[in-house]
């Protein structure tokens, strides 16, 4: 879980564009985020597992 302070600091508009970074929109970590669906690593596992991302199933062969 990201700390309260750096979720305020990212939520404000940077002053170049070029220091916005991305972070998790449920849990606000900043690392292993997946773009195409707008959050980590871990909570799209979560959210996957759960059937909560419509289209994604865990793969077996």
């Amino acid at each position: 879980m990201a700390k309260k302070a750096l979720i305020e600091k990212w939520s404000k508009e940077p002053k170049f564009s070029t220091r916005k970074y991305n972070r998790c929109k449920i849990c606000g970590r900043p690392h292993g985020y997946i773009r195409k669906f707008e959050m980590c690593r871990i909570c799209f596992r979560v959210q996957s597992y759960a059937g909560a991302i419509p289209g994604i199933t865990k793969s077996s062969w």
